[in-house]
């Protein structure tokens, strides 16, 4: 009887798993850095006015309030008028209080005293939606207001 005998069939031999760990780990660690988090899903059209003295805004301590014609997605649903956005969803001019003090609670506990008011407000948007955008946070007190622009000249346009 011989010592060595001969492989039944020409079977491959079985795929190595020894470096599935190290891929999966190379794929997660590009994905979580290659994606970007998305804050709020913008429901209205944001072509900001054009500023020349732009200065670099903190988020930390400020809440957003988004104005203007609704995008093409929601123009069936809601129409030409201009809205507003809080967060991620429309509010009305009588709502803003309450989604503020919701917006408000998401920030860091010791900011939530001295909050900013950031208006990022289309180009085309009604002057009178501002302007009762602006007495409603003065009936709630919020005063510090900053509006958000792009950097460039408006004259240029």
């Amino acid at each position: 009887m011989s010592k060595f005998t001969k492989k039944k069939g020409n079977e491959l031999p079985p795929i190595s798993t020894a470096s599935l760990p190290d891929i999966v780990f190379m794929l997660l660690f590009f994905f979580m850095v290659a994606t970007v988090m998305r804050e709020t899903d913008l429901l209205v059209e944001q072509n900001l006015p054009k500023a020349d003295q732009v200065e670099k805004l903190k988020k930390d301590r400020s809440v957003f309030i988004f104005a203007g014609k609704p995008s093409d997605q929601y123009k069936d649903k809601y129409g030409d008028e201009g809205r507003i956005q809080i967060g991620d969803k429309y509010t009305e001019i009588s709502n803003i209080g309450l989604a503020l003090t919701e917006a408000r609670g998401k920030l860091n506990p010791e900011l939530q005293s001295s909050v900013v008011v950031a208006l990022k407000v289309d180009d085309d948007t009604n002057t009178g939606l501002v302007t009762d955008i602006k007495e409603k946070l003065r009936e709630l007190n919020m005063v510090k207001i900053i509006y958000i622009t792009t950097p460039g000249n408006q004259l240029d346009n």
